[in-house]
């Protein structure tokens, strides 16, 4: 274990800013204001409450919840008892978390009311034996049968206990090819080690105003600029809507000066009635991920929001999240690229044999960082693979130009970014193999104005079924949240394969792309 004089944890950052600013906006969500001495009071509060409950350095706290004010006291609560904290995408159907909540062991899980019984299913069978209500942006009534965060919270001093940075801080599942997600974990020292890159490379600053509009279950919301805002002592407006109207409203009422969302929501945002009626005059940062922006969209955004300057943040989960960054002064000089890598991280792109193709040429996205996870939980060989020739393995293929800026061009693991979201085409597959009549499916993306990209199944039928688009989606529902469910069916004789009878999937968007 590393010194006490030494630590750097996550529950540190918060105390460190508390210190600074005590009086400063911390924290605003719905009619909740703290300052940042009344955000570290009530994160100890819920910590020495969830200490009385038996959380023990290492246990599994999971959450189920839209934003809110309580999501972000959990976080930093979490952090200071040395327990590992479990964000659960809420789109998820009970299934698909009950999955999560069995291969992470968690025992705690917090829930808002709009996710309770949901919650309860998929609880069961797992190892989860504490239920805890949370409050939400807006009022609503404590669940019967739980104990309530406001209850839980015990003023005082959190619990002391010998904490190390190398203790997993976070448990965060990720899709990838197989048909299950993979637990990447994350210590409190990669965290931070990304907190550093997001502050120097994005420039969160202290007198900055944030609007969180994105889920903070999702990583990018979460550690690429909540965590990074509490560190450098920035203010933090927090929605669980985010929806255009709502988004427009906060972000003049608190004259938000930053703010990130995938293209989708800024194409949401541009295409709001309310946009040029809206006081955006202190907006300054702009951020997008998961996918590239249009540059049609780019160019709109400069002409409507002059004073923005924008970056483009591209990575995944395990490298928490950012790996490389597209500032300002290169969106349209080097549009469609996702930059260079970013201050703590180095990366390459490399053949079969981790040689480094010459520019121009396609190779795998490899990184090192300080960032990076330690394990997939649980999970040795996934592990080992990611980790082969002591570089991580992202799955993405990419290409270097001449002056070192990546564009990444297509996902060995066939993920789909859907909406900010991402879906694994193989887990979709999965389930539409169920369908009885399927013979073969084959799940790719397909550009679309509202998704970016539309998850697509192409299937052929067994000889002599039928089958409509619309069962398909009857199928789906209550078995895959709603953004891994195909948006668009498409009907054919055979896939493509190639002579080892692999679907060559790239042909099937070659052929559909023109008419999505």
């Amino acid at each position: 274990m590393s010194s006490p004089i030494s630590r750097q944890t996550l529950g540190d950052l918060l105390r460190r800013s508390r210190q600074r600013y005590p009086n400063k906006l911390a924290i605003r969500c719905g009619s909740t204001d703290w300052s940042y001495a009344q955000f570290d009071d009530v994160s100890n509060a819920f910590a020495r409450g969830l200490a009385a409950q038996g959380v023990e350095v290492g246990d599994r706290v999971a959450i189920i919840s839209r934003n809110s004010h309580a999501f972000a006291a959990l976080r930093f609560a979490v952090a200071r008892l040395g327990a590992v904290l479990v964000p659960i995408n809420f789109m998820l159907s009970a299934e698909e978390a009950n999955y999560v909540l069995q291969h992470s062991g968690a025992t705690v899980l917090c829930v808002d009311s709009g996710h309770a019984d949901m919650g309860r299913e998929a609880a069961k069978g797992t190892k989860v034996a504490t239920f805890i209500w949370m409050p939400s942006e807006a009022p609503t009534e404590p669940v019967a049968g739980m104990l309530t965060f406001d209850a839980l919270c015990q003023p005082g001093p959190a619990p002391e206990r010998e904490l190390d940075g190398r203790l997993p801080a976070q448990l965060i599942y990720t899709s990838g090819t197989e048909s299950r997600p993979k637990g990447a974990s994350l210590s409190h020292e990669a965290v931070i080690a990304e907190y550093v890159t997001s502050l120097v490379d994005t420039e969160i600053a202290a007198g900055d105003t944030l609007l969180h509009a994105l889920p903070l279950y999702h990583c990018a919301q979460l550690d690429c600029f909540l965590g990074p805002a509490v560190y450098a002592g920035a203010s933090n407006v927090i929605t669980g809507a985010p929806t255009a109207d709502n988004i427009l409203k906060l972000a003049a009422a608190n004259r938000v000066s930053s703010f990130f969302a995938p293209p989708t929501v800024w194409i949401a945002l541009l295409r709001s009635p309310d946009f040029d009626r809206t006081d955006l005059s202190q907006l300054r940062k702009g951020y997008y991920g998961a996918s590239i922006m249009p540059v049609a969209v780019l160019k709109e955004i400069q002409q409507r929001l002059p004073a923005v300057r924008l970056w483009n943040l591209y990575g995944q989960t395990e490298m928490a999240p950012i790996a490389t960054v597209l500032k300002p002064e290169d969106q349209l000089r080097k549009a469609g690229s996702a930059g260079r890598p970013a201050i703590n991280v180095e990366t390459r792109v490399v053949d079969d044999d981790m040689n480094d193709v010459q520019p121009g040429e396609v190779g795998e996205i490899v990184h090192r960082s300080p960032q990076l996870l330690s394990c997939y939980y649980d999970d040795p060989e996934k592990t080992a693979a990611a980790f082969a020739g002591g570089w991580f393995h992202s799955g993405d293929l990419g290409v270097l130009d001449d002056e070192g800026y990546l564009t990444v061009v297509d996902r060995k693991k066939d993920m789909i970014k859907t909406g900010g979201e991402n879906v694994a085409s193989r887990e979709v597959e999965e389930f539409l193999y169920r369908i009885p009549q399927v013979s073969e499916v084959a799940v790719i993306g397909l550009p679309d104005p509202k998704w970016i990209e539309a998850v697509t199944a192409v299937i052929v039928l067994k000889a002599g079924q039928t089958l409509t688009e619309a069962e398909v989606f009857k199928a789906c529902d209550g078995h895959l949240a709603h953004f891994k469910t195909p948006k668009r069916v498409v009907f054919i004789d055979a896939l493509p394969k190639n002579p080892s009878g692999k679907v060559v999937k790239r042909d099937l968007r070659v052929r559909y792309a023109p008419a999505a």
